[in-house]
């Protein structure tokens, strides 16, 4: 769809209902970008191991290369609304590649693991766009009557990433070195830029919108100090410390200080709040803070469960995640077709229904003395579908009724509630965990052992058998420390089954029946 047509379909809300070739192109483009920033952040969890060896680090140093580009993603994306409006989607999609791209070669080329985290930071200024980038171009291009179809096409190659990231940074890292997770980013940037280049729609100026600076100054620094204390939250083990809780404090007092300022300001805020008043964009957006929050802290806790209690090597982990990821991804092209026709709020609630009922058969699974994996991957797969019929239409929800002029901001909004919700779910979901395995005397005693065979090992000595607690030596030992274990999971999943069934609240407020609305009305 050319510029000018796309104005004049605005104007009369005349949409065509097909999928034109155009269309296709722009949806391709627009999948290229989220996809490249998730595969990166799990491309490089595996490489954690060998940049500690590589720059002879620590753990802690080198989770800063996870940590610094988390947060530089989460300082830029409130700037994303403000600045899409002001220069145009197409050069900010061109500008933010371009600045991944060199980040990504820098990374590659970074001699200190001080050096590193800088340039993953610049990754992340450079990444932290191009998610809320993706919606804002679907939306303006597809119109409400398409949105929901270009939606779960894009969809899908993002639920791929979990996996695929994984599986291609090992090979990378065995292969070639583990420059080449970076390097990797290059071709897949050069390819955007000119993919992107060539499809996607001129920018169509808009009326020129003030930074908001004084906005600039409170949110982005509150974001950034509330989920760099909630990231501390796993490591310390309780709020109580006052290293977590310091941080967090001081940055709700910067949002708070924001909101209040956001909602009094006559122009558009950073962030504009006062969307929130739209109905359908505040039960999106509440519905998707409570489905982040269960999905991104369950998904953390898979793997090691997988490897704790199932005994599965890290790369059979990986593979017991494709049921879920599957399970998403098969239904996820029904979706869109159904919630064009029938409206978002019954797919949503079917979706809660479903990932409820998963969870519940992976409770039931995990918390038997003897784990059944087929039924653990059964739940899994039921919690996939379910994840899949809410995905996208809450996304379309949060912004098929907005203005062209608000449609940045909603999805501005609607990712900034969407990364800070996925960070508090896994800082939750990694207390509540450890906070159970600390309650076992049977897991306590097996760390004990385990230190006190490691330092021998270390001293090239054999263990005292004397030092290791009583209970160690008890024949049945290992299977009272499996079975704490499952129990632990199976308490944390309950807390997720029941964090999940709480999104039928606000997604009850959903739309019940599409709305015929335009997206671009008023270019």
């Amino acid at each position: 769809m050319t510029t000018l047509s796309a104005r004049r379909h605005a104007r009369t809300g005349d949409y065509p209902d097909r999928l034109d070739s155009r269309l296709w192109m722009i949806t391709v483009a627009c999948t290229l970008l989220p996809v490249m920033v998730t595969l990166d952040a799990t491309v490089v969890n595996v490489a954690q191991p060998t940049l500690i060896d590589e720059f002879s680090s620590t753990q802690a140093e080198v989770a800063w290369t996870v940590t610094g580009y988390t947060l530089a993603i989460a300082a830029v994306i409130p700037l994303t609304g403000w600045a899409a409006n002001r220069f145009g989607t197409k050069r900010l999609v061109l500008g933010s590649v371009l600045l991944f791209s060199l980040g990504s070669m820098l990374c590659a080329l970074a001699p200190s693991i001080t050096l590193l985290v800088a340039f993953r930071a610049l990754q992340g200024l450079g990444g932290g766009m191009l998610m809320p980038l993706q919606l804002i171009i679907l939306a303006r291009a597809a119109g409400a009557e398409r949105l929901g179809r270009v939606l779960t096409i894009s969809m899908v190659p993002i639920l791929m990433s979990p996996i695929c990231g994984p599986i291609l940074g090992g090979w990378l890292i065995d292969s070639f070195g583990w420059q080449w997770i970076f390097l990797i980013n290059i071709p897949i940037g050069l390819l955007t830029v000119a993919l992107a280049g060539w499809v996607l729609p001129q920018d169509v100026p808009l009326p020129k919108e003030s930074l908001d600076v004084f906005g600039l100054l409170l949110l982005p620094p509150g974001l950034l100090l509330f989920l760099y204390g909630v990231s501390r939250l796993p490591e310390r083990g309780t709020i109580a410390d006052r290293c977590v809780w310091v941080l967090p404090a001081v940055g709700v007092l910067l949002i708070g200080a924001f909101v209040i300022h956001a909602l009094r300001r006559a122009d558009r805020a950073l962030v504009d709040l006062r969307l929130l008043k739209n109905r359908g964009v505040a039960a999106a957006n509440a519905t998707r803070f409570l489905f982040a929050s269960t999905f991104f802290g369950s998904c953390l806790l898979f793997p090691g469960y997988f490897q704790q209690v199932l005994s599965k090597t890290p790369f059979q982990a990986g593979l017991f995640l494709i049921p879920q990821t599957l399970g998403a991804a098969a239904v996820i092209p029904i979706v869109g077709r159904v919630m064009e026709k029938r409206g978002p709020r019954g797919i949503v609630l079917s979706g809660t229904t479903l990932a409820v009922m998963g969870m519940g058969v992976f409770v039931y699974g995990t918390s038997r003395h003897h784990v059944d994996s087929s039924v653990v991957l059964a739940g899994l797969a039921m919690f996939g579908v379910g994840s899949g019929c809410m995905m996208t239409p809450v996304s379309w929800s949060a912004v098929h009724t907005l203005h062209s002029s608000e449609v940045a901001y909603g999805s501005t909004l609607f990712n900034v509630n969407h990364n800070t919700a996925a960070s508090l779910g896994a800082a939750l979901m990694s207390v509540i965990l450890t906070s159970r395995l600390n309650g076992s005397a049977s897991i306590a005693a097996a760390s004990r052992a385990d230190s006190i065979r490691e330092e021998a090992a270390r001293r090239g000595l054999s263990a005292d058998l004397s030092k290791l607690p009583s209970q160690v030596l008890a024949p049945d030992f290992l299977q009272h420390v499996a079975n704490d274990l499952s129990r632990a999971y199976a308490g944390v999943f309950i807390v997720a089954m029941i964090l999940i069934a709480a999104t039928a609240v606000p997604a009850s407020f959903l739309p019940k029946r599409p709305a015929r609305m335009d997206l671009m009305h008023g270019d």
